[in-house]
This record gives C-alpha cells, structure tokens and sequence, in this order.
C-alpha cells in the first residue's frame, strides 16, 4: 500500500497558525478549514515527528519545549520560502524591505554613513534601521540582521565577522587635569570609572600587572550609559574614565580630545564586531544577502 503523500509546508503552516492565533478553532477559520481537520492534521504531525508539540491539559494552547524549538523553526521556513518565491519570481534582484538592528556607535559611525552608497547600488531595497545597544531578539523583532559587538552567545543565529579593534581606557584632558593621571590599575579606586546599564561579558575592566598577571578593575562610578556612543560623550565632557574600542574613539586621541590611558597594562584584548542573522545558503534573501556581502567588503575597523 503506498504511503500518503506528506506536504511538509502544509503541515507547518497549520502548526504555526495555530500557535498565532491560539487555538484551534481560530486557526481553522483563518484557513477555512474546520477544527476537527486541524486538530487531526497537527495530531498527525505529531505521530510523524514523535514528539508531542502542543500540550492539551490546559484549557490555554501551551507549547513544549519541542513544539517552542518547531514553532521557531517553522516562522524562519515559512519566511524563507515567501522569500525564495518572490526572489524567483523577481529574478532574484536584491529587493524589499530589509531591517538592520545594529548597536549604537557602529551603527552611528559605520553604518549610517555607508548607507548611501548601499542604496544607490541597490535601489530597491528599503531600509528600516534601529540603533540600541540592547541585545535583540531577532525572531521577535522581525530583524533580519543584527550588528553585535562583543563575544556570541550560543544560538542558532549565523555569523559574518566585519572586523575587530583593541579595546582602551581613555579620560577627557579636563578630567584628567581636576583628578590626577592614574599610573597603575589601582590607581583607579580613586578614579570615576563609568559603566554600562546592562550586562557586559566581563564585570569589570581588565588588565596585566607588572609580573604578567590578569587583574580586574571594577566599574564603581557614579555614571551608567545605555551605549557606548552616550560612554564617549560622557568622556568627552570630562565626567569621567571610560573603556571603549580604540576605532570608536580614534579620532579623538587624534584630537587630543581623549588621553589614552594605562597603556602599559593594557592586556590587548580586542571587541569584535559580527552581523548576525537566521538562515543561510540558498535560503538566504537576496536583499540580506546583498547586505552581509556589503558590510564585508565595505567596513572597517
């Protein structure tokens, strides 16, 4: 006896309509189908899998962990098929909407002025740009490409290195001129050392004593940033000591505007930038594709 045919992106369409619309019977409507047929396909999808996705003790539709982990990858699959099929059906040219999420001094310093030249090679692609130095989530966010500094975390997003650059302490010479020169890490006790409001890889800024040491300095001012380009500001002005990629204050030091300082402790530890995003290969859009491609070629840091 042959075996039914299964249409795998059926199957999946349903199971994530139903997550969306939250039950059963909403899902059958916004399919026109009833929700007896729903219900057997998902108990169907089930069975193939052996893997129970939607748990049915609650009255409220709830996920297990394996449905959450099939919800997630069936949106990205639904989202890169409509993509393929726009993309052959448009020969596929770079077009669309494309949502970059990146964080604030890249964004502000590297990003933004690369932009035109981006869209005047590909002038059929819009972009929608948000800045923030709060790591997203790029499902929930719709983004389809983020610009993370720092070490990644585990996850099943892909990641393009853009560049990397050593990381450096530096003081406004007016600050320097109210408190004094630090000459040893802990020197910096009696120094404003300004923070970041949210969870950095390390607590605490790092360095090397004399005999080769690792040794961590506390951040304990009296200032916390949402970003790092606010952190350069706040230099500037003189409020206090502050630890950045040396290619975001480069110009600067140039200018005499910031002193690098502690440079003989300095571990050299470097901040790499990545553009993350889901999806690769052939499954990729072409608009985002182009975008990664771009960045590549293009930054520098």
């Amino acid at each position: 006896m042959a075996r039914p045919e299964i249409n795998r992106s059926g199957e999946i369409e349903v199971f994530v309509r139903v997550v969306e619309a939250g039950s059963f019977s909403a899902a059958a409507r916004a399919l026109r189908m009833t929700p007896s047929a729903v219900s057997k396909l998902i108990a169907r999808l089930e069975a193939r899998l052996g893997a129970r996705l939607i748990s049915r003790s609650t009255r409220r539709l709830q996920l297990t962990p394996e449905g959450i982990a099939f919800h997630d990858s069936g949106v990205r699959i639904l989202a890169d098929m409509a993509a393929a099929e726009r993309e052959a059906a448009a020969g596929a040219a770079p077009r669309g909407l494309l949502r970059v999420n990146s964080y604030v001094p890249f964004g502000q310093h590297r990003l933004i002025p690369l932009l035109p030249r981006f869209l005047e090679r590909y002038p059929e692609i819009s972009i929608d740009l948000v800045l923030t130095d709060h790591v997203i989530d790029l499902m929930e966010e719709r983004a389809d490409v983020a610009i993370r500094a720092g070490p990644l975390g585990e996850s099943r997003l892909v990641a393009r290195k853009l560049g990397q650059s050593r990381t450096v302490v530096v003081a406004a010479p007016s600050y320097l001129e109210r408190h004094g020169m630090p000459r040893t890490p802990v020197d910096l006790d009696r120094h404003n050392r300004m923070g970041f409001r949210f969870a950095r890889h390390i607590d605490g800024w790092p360095f090397v004593d004399r005999a080769g040491r690792s040794i961590v300095s506390p951040t304990t001012g009296n200032a916390l940033v949402s970003d790092g380009e606010a952190m350069r500001l706040m230099a500037l002005s003189g409020a206090g000591i502050a630890r950045l990629a040396r290619w975001h204050v480069a110009a600067n030091i140039a200018a005499g505007r910031l002193i690098p300082l502690l440079e003989d402790f300095n571990p050299g530890d470097e901040e790499l930038t990545h553009a993350v995003y889901v999806g690769q290969g052939k499954h990729l859009p072409a608009r985002v594709r182009a975008f990664l491609d771009f960045l590549v070629e293009t930054v520098r840091l």
